[in-house]
């Protein structure tokens, strides 16, 4: 069965997310320069089924645009246009990176590890994905 694939696009870093073949649990697969972002993903579709990308769109609480939206959209088109065989689910982000940061805390992390950005970015990247698999 293939995977799930959730993208946390960021400016800098991009986390990214991945469920198991049956489509059950979401684990962070890493967090990459997002400069680096489309050769990763064109290499992992290479080696992996992956059935279906959720990228996430930031908005503001009232459903507006942030500064971020238009990053996110042009990404979106460049991956329409290089990966046109992989579909793409957009779900909304807003307050991914706050849980991350509080599933940080829960899970004992020391403040040292918890100033990781990299690490925020891959548990949003989860975030998004499981509460689209738990939308079932």
């Amino acid at each position: 069965m293939p995977r799930l694939l959730a993208i946390d696009y960021g400016l800098k870093r991009t986390g990214i997310a991945v469920s198991d073949p049956m489509q059950i649990i979401a684990s962070g697969l890493t967090t990459i320069e997002t400069g680096k972002l489309m050769q990763f993903l064109k290499k992992y579709f290479t080696e992996e089924n992956v059935e279906l990308v959720l990228i996430g769109m930031p908005k503001t609480l009232r459903n507006e645009a942030t500064d971020a939206t238009p990053l996110v959209e042009k990404f979106i088109e460049a991956f329409k246009r290089e990966i046109p065989s992989v579909p793409i689910k957009i779900v909304d982000e807003r307050f991914t990176s706050k849980m991350a940061f509080q599933t940080m805390i829960d899970s004992g992390m020391k403040k040292k590890d918890r100033q990781n950005k990299a690490m925020i970015d891959e548990i949003s990247a989860t975030i998004i994905l499981q509460g689209y698999m738990s939308s079932f």
